[in-house]
């Protein structure tokens, strides 16, 4: 028998536990009292479901599960691949947000702002900051098409890092509509702008230059691809710029809305930058588009955007959806690493009886003393002094006898 987990996935050690569950708690606080409501929805999805959910590269990464029983031996037998499973693990909670909305909408208020925090999977190669098992925590908000829906979650979910003490971040937008609007004005037909923003999210990586040499790699037009290079020569360049080369002028004004109305409401507490080159992964994103960029990790540390069009795949009728996710193995890595110790957190204490100690009497004592301390109650070791030095490794900061109570030594 292993007694490794499986790569992709972790063991957590009780601190780290502890820690991820104070983190979670104050995301989850934060967001309740913003008016949002808590769901769950299984880890499951039909396979269906996960195929059409324009998922990007992540429906290269889905954990399927095979058919049961006869139905998996009528499957082998007909020797077709994609009939092996009916059912996959969910590699983000936007999918199965969007099929509990489309199942319940009757019955749910509009707008609908709900939070999902909850374990995803995907089949990766696993790095430091990237598992095959994970936590999210997303905050939604169905039913409301204006952008001030995109500024309540810039807001909220800046809010539940600053109060959990994670504060040198900044807040990264786009519009996917903008960005189609500036490559189309270069030339580039419609129905190779994903491709062509898949290169061009790489702008920060590889520079002007590597973005025209790999869209000509990838045979795009001469005339556009020069285009496009003439425009990114120029160095930074401006919303005003990218805005003047769209049809529609309301998806500047907007996005510009939205920059100014964060920063009014951030007063200095954390930045929002426009990123042109920002597109996202998912290809069910439909508009303005986000990132959390922290400079303590290379990459970024949440993200999320508008996805109006997710819930009609299931209805026939598209509702405005905008979610933010918060990268919560990575913020919770970037806390462990610094040794973030939490807040206002009651002193562990070990209360240590033995043999002749009555055992009713020993754990009234440690009622008693957990109006001051977090109490474990152990019997104590033949070497109490090696006994000691266990504890005290393990963030104890105080041990009592029952046999002297209440005398307590503090380490």
């Amino acid at each position: 028998m292993k007694t490794m987990p499986l790569k992709g996935t972790r063991d957590y050690m009780p601190n780290e536990v502890l820690l991820r569950d104070y983190v979670q708690g104050e995301i989850l606080k934060t967001y309740r009292t913003s008016g949002f409501e808590r769901i769950t929805t299984p880890m499951l999805e039909d396979m269906e479901n996960l195929d059409k959910s324009d998922g990007g590269d992540n429906l290269n990464l889905i954990f399927k599960v095979l058919k049961r029983g006869d139905k998996l031996q009528k499957a082998l037998e007909a020797g077709d691949e994609k009939q092996l499973s009916d059912m996959g693990l969910r590699y983000d909670l936007t999918l199965p947000l969007t099929r509990y909305y489309s199942a319940h909408k009757e019955q749910l208020p509009s707008p609908f702002k709900v939070i999902q925090t909850d374990r995803v999977f995907r089949a990766e190669r696993p790095q430091k900051g990237r598992m095959r098992e994970f936590v999210q925590c997303d905050i939604d908000v169905f039913g409301d098409s204006s952008p001030n829906a995109e500024i309540e979650l810039i807001d909220v979910t800046a809010r539940a890092l600053l109060n959990i003490g994670f504060d040198d971040f900044s807040i990264h937008i786009n519009d996917r509509r903008m960005l189609h609007g500036m490559l189309t004005s270069f030339g580039f037909a419609n129905d190779t702008l994903d491709t062509v923003c898949v290169t061009f999210d790489k702008l920060d990586k590889i520079g002007a230059d590597g973005v025209a040499a790999e869209l000509n790699e990838k045979q795009m037009p001469a005339e556009a691809v020069e285009k496009l290079t003439a425009f990114l020569s120029k160095g930074a360049f401006t919303l005003d710029e990218v805005a003047a080369l769209c049809t529609d002028k309301t998806l500047g004004d907007n996005l510009k809305y939205v920059i100014s109305t964060v920063e009014k409401v951030a007063n200095g507490t954390y930045g929002i930058k426009y990123t042109p080159s920002l597109v996202r992964g998912q290809g069910y994103y439909t508009g303005m588009v986000f990132e959390i960029v922290c400079d303590k990790f290379a990459g970024a540390v949440g993200g999320g955007g508008r996805y109006d069009n997710l819930v009609g795949k299931f209805t026939g009728q598209d509702v405005p959806a905008v979610g933010f996710s918060i990268g919560f193995e990575r913020i919770t890595g970037i806390l462990l690493d610094e040794g973030y110790i939490i807040p206002a957190q009651s002193k562990k204490l070990a209360l240590l009886y033995d043999a002749s100690d009555d055992f009713a009497d020993v754990m009234q004592k440690a009622e008693k003393l957990r109006s001051e301390y977090s109490v474990a109650v152990l019997a104590a070791g033949k070497k109490v002094g090696k006994q000691i030095e266990r504890l005290q490794s393990g963030g104890f900061e105080a041990v009592c006898f029952a046999s002297k109570f209440p005398e307590i030594k503090s380490f």
